[in-house]
Order: structure tokens, then C-alpha cells, then sequence
């Protein structure tokens, strides 16, 4: 089938206004925002989507996938474009965007039963605000918050800035529909726990577009308290104290909404009005009054034990201020990706990564050497360091952060500088057993180390693809490496 032919067939159960051919739309939907600065400048390479179409409901979205199940067309399912990994970048000549913007109700705010059911396409904000109104929250709070979409949280197994006491996006929801490649629609109920086989919804959450289309999310919500609100900072003399403090607070069983740390460079960047080229610890302890005062005195004597190395206590107003101002909008999106046009820097390109609390010290401590030594490019980095922002009782993540002053064409960035910086971030994770990605997803940039990242339990996650996509249509290179892409990664 050529482009044509494909355009006429969607016409034929597709009102004009649902498909859409605009150039400059296409161009936009062939990337997402791993490949920003190359978008910005025009020079993208690889081919255009043939349309993205946009479904009205759950029975259309099952059409849309026999028909490109049928004709062997490539499925890019998109929620709010804030994917950082690949996973929306286009690797086939034929391919439909199935866009979720019209599927954006909010079904159902339960109160009662502490939940909510929306539409894939209802934006996290637009469920937070009608929350809020009520005394209520989802607790997921990224940074995306303002644009991401629910289909797209899922999908991605996303996180948000209070996962250390809400948990991430896996914990939250409660059941959800999706559509199967052959126009099967799976509903998953609404239980708060079953003991039914294996928990099927892991089967949708994360699947980055690779096994199916997310329709419909339910996920729980909490009591909001944000009178009670907490907030701490301190200056610390390295990142391993930090660690150990954060460790502290976890094992003994507290859960702050908030609990990070920061090394020097990273923290230059954050905290501009108060890090004197210091570590930053902060926290912040959210709920109702009883837990808030028991988490302050938990981190108050997490803080006390490590002493030796906190060098100072941060007004808590800083903090407080800092939080209030994390989350991008859509006109920072805009005009970070204008600010690209004039500028030949990257600023705030990362790779996320988890392990246990005893390895992460010795992750961190292997990267930043193994970047300084090796990495050809070195000269041109002006910030290199990491933050742990999302902590377990039995280990957190670390999110590596890197600017770097861009001397090659825009088309050879990621080649000259992300994927090598990226590359040695992965190989000392892997080499000591932790995960090379936290929450951003593998995408179609982290494909390449998928089978040492499951190592003998990539068989289950093969398994999945051939029962479920059998066709290959769905997001073709993203989580599953593809010989096909080597020549849009490298």
C-alpha cells in the first residue's frame, strides 16, 4: 500500500477532521523530545508519519488497528509529546500517529471510593485541578505535569516528584482498557487487589506503545493537605552523604513526598540563590498532621545522625519557592525548543538510572570518572553531575545530568555527544546490576542494551511482543531492537 492509498482507505471510516496531513504537524510528530535541538534546526532524518489520525472513542481506535494489523502499517501511539527516549520518533515510511487529543473526558471523579476514571487524552493537570477543587490529589506530580496525558503516563511507566510517598504511575492505577493490535478491547477492573494469576495490568503499564493502545485509566486518588506542608534544605559536603541520609529516612520507614539530593554541578543549576557550590539535600513531608509531624521528626533524626556532613540549613522558604516553579508549561517547552534556533548548547540532558543504596554511590562515582577520562568530547561539557530523586527501602535512582556546548552539526549531535555520554552511563549501571532506565522508558534510544537490561527474563518480555503484535505494527523500534534503526541511533 503506498501513502495515497492509505489516506483514501481512511477516508472511507474517518471524517476529514480526523486525519491530518499538514506538514508542519507531520514534521513535528516524525520525533519527540530526544532529538530537540536537530527538530529545532530542521535537520531531522528520519522519514515523516503519513498521518496522524485522530479517534473519537474506544471502537474507532480498534478499527484503526485491524486496519493497519490487516495492511501491515506502523502504530505510533502519542498522548501529550513529552516523551524523551525515542519512543515517538518514526522509523517507517508508512505510519499512523493515533493521537488521543479526543479522548478527554474525565468519566469519573469517586470520592468515596478514593479514585478516578479518565479518558487517555485528559491531561494530568486538568484531573489534578478538578481534585484540587475538591480537597483531593493523584499524588503524580512530574515535570511534565501541565501537557502530559493519562495514556502517555501509562504507557511510559511514568513518575512524578512525590513518588517517594505516592509511589510511581504503576501504583497508582487501579485498572484501565486498552486495545490489542487484532481490535481486541481488554478491560481490566477496578479492584483495590485480586489474587487472579499474574497482574495483567503490568502487560499495559510500560508498554511504551509496543503491545497495545491505552484508552481509558482508572488510578486512585489521596486527600490533599498542603496547609501542612514541609520543608527542608541543607547544604552537605558530597553526594554520598545525602545518599546515606535518604537511606536513612527509608529504612526507618518514613515517607517523605519529596527526598533528593544533589551533587555540586547539578546543584548550581537548581538552587542558584543558595548553594555556595555545595551538595543540597531537601525534603519535603506532606499529609495529614499527625504523619507530617512524625515524617519532620523522622528526617530530623536521619539529618542528625550524619551530622559531620551537613555544613548548613537552608531557609525552608527556598525550598518551598523552589518546588512552586518546577514544572515546565507548554510556552517553556516552546521556548526552550526556540531558544535551540539561536543557540548551540544543550542544557539539562539526562539519563536516569536505579540500583540499591550500596551500589548507586559506586555508579555515580564510576560515571563521572569514566566521562571525565574518556569521553572525547570532555572540553565541551559545562555542567556534569546528578541528582537521586525518587527513593525505595531498598534503593533509589540517580538522574545523570549533562550540558554540553555543541561544535558539529545539529544532525550529529546525539552521535557526538548524548549516546557516547549515555553509553558509559548504561555500561557501569548494567555492569553492576542496577536498571538503565528508571522512568523515562528504553524508547528507541536505550533498544540496543534491552536484552542485557532483562538478561533471561527477556524471553518473557519476547513472548509478549510475538502473542500480542505478531504483525510488528505497533511502535516498531521502540523497546525491541531493530536492525532496521542502527542507522537513525548511531
Amino acid at each position: 500500500m503506498d501513502k495515497a492509498t492509505l489516506l483514501e482507505e481512511l477516508s472511507g471510516f474517518l471524517t476529514k477532521d480526523q486525519i491530518n496531513t499538514n506538514y508542519d504537524d507531520l514534521y513535528d510528530a516524525s520525533a519527540d523530545r530526544y532529538k530537540k535541538y536537530a527538530k529545532a534546526r530542521k535537520v531531522l532524518d528520519v522519514p515523516l508519519p503519513t498521518a496522524i489520525v485522530y479517534p473519537n472513542n474506544t471502537e474507532e481506535v480498534s478499527k484503526l488497528l485491524v486496519f493497519c494489523n490487516d495492511n501491515r502499517i506502523n502504530v505510533i501511539p502519542r498522548g501529550g509529546k513529552t516523551a524523551t527516549e525515542g519512543g515517538l520518533e518514526n522509523w517507517k515510511e508508512l505510519t499512523l500517529v493515533i493521537d488521543a487529543d479526543r479522548l478527554n473526558k474525565i468519566i469519573k471523579v469517586d470520592e468515596y471510593n478514593m479514585q478516578a476514571t479518565v479518558e487517555a487524552g485528559v491531561r494530568l493537570q486538568e484531573l489534578e485541578d478538578v481534585l484540587r477543587a475538591r480537597g483531593y490529589t493523584t499524588g503524580h506530580s512530574p515535570q511534565s505535569k501541565p501537557v502530559a496525558k493519562f495514556g502517555g503516563l501509562v504507557a511510559t511507566r511514568s513518575i512524578g516528584q512525590f513518588s517517594t510517598l505516592y509511589g510511581g504511575i504503576e501504583d497508582m492505577v487501579v485498572g484501565l482498557e486498552c486495545v490489542f493490535p487484532n481490535g481486541h478491547i481488554s478491560r481490566i477492573k477496578n479492584v483495590s487487589r485480586r489474587a487472579g494469576g499474574p497482574d495483567i495490568r503490568h502487560i499495559a503499564i510500560g508498554n511504551e506503545g509496543t503491545l497495545c493502545y491505552i484508552t481509558e485509566v482508572t488510578v486512585k486518588i489521596f486527600k490533599h493537605f498542603p496547609e501542612n506542608n514541609k520543608f527542608y534544605g541543607y547544604l552537605i559536603k558530597d553526594v554520598d552523604t545525602g545518599i546515606k541520609v535518604l537511606r536513612e529516612v527509608m529504612a526507618n520507614g518514613y515517607r517523605p513526598s519529596v527526598a533528593r539530593t544533589y551533587s555540586e554541578e547539578d546543584a548550581h543549576q537548581h538552587f542558584y540563590h543558595f548553594h555556595k557550590d555545595k551538595c543540597v539535600l531537601i525534603f519535603m513531608a506532606e499529609g495529614n498532621k499527625d504523619i507530617v509531624e512524625a515524617t519532620c521528626r523522622g528526617i530530623e533524626a536521619s539529618v542528625e545522625k550524619f551530622k559531620d556532613g551537613i555544613l548548613e540549613y537552608v531557609d525552608s522558604k527556598l525550598i518551598e519557592s523552589w518546588f512552586n516553579h518546577l514544572n515546565w508549561s507548554q510556552k517553556d517547552i516552546d521556548d526552550e525548543f526556540e531558544g535551540m534556533l539561536e543557540k548551540d548548547y544543550h542544557a539539562g540532558f539526562t539519563t536516569e538510572i536505579s540500583a540499591d543504596w550500596s551500589t548507586i554511590p559506586q555508579i555515580y562515582a564510576n560515571v563521572m570518572n569514566r566521562v571525565r577520562n574518556e569521553f572525547p568530547r570532555a572540553h565541551d561539557l559545562t555542567m556534569l553531575g546528578g541528582h537521586s530523586s525518587h527513593s525505595y527501602i531498598n534503593g533509589t535512582n540517580m538522574y545523570f545530568v549533562y550540558n554540553y556546548n555543541i561544535n558539529c552539526e545539529p544532525e550529529d549531535e546525539m552521535r557526538i555527544y548524548h549516546h557516547p555520554l549515555q553509553t558509559i552511563i548504561v555500561e557501569e549501571t548494567l555492569k553492576l546490576g542496577g536498571s538503565m532506565c528508571h522512568h523515562h522508558g528504553i524508547g528507541k534510544y536505550r533498544n540496543e542494551w534491552t536484552k542485557e537490561e532483562h538478561g533471561s527474563a527477556y524471553y518473557m518480555l519476547e513472548k509478549l511482543k510475538e502473542t500480542f503484535d505478531p504483525n510488528g505494527i505497533m511502535n516498531f523500534g521502540t523497546i525491541y531492537p531493530q536492525e532496521e534503526g542502527v542507522k537513525f541511533q548511531k
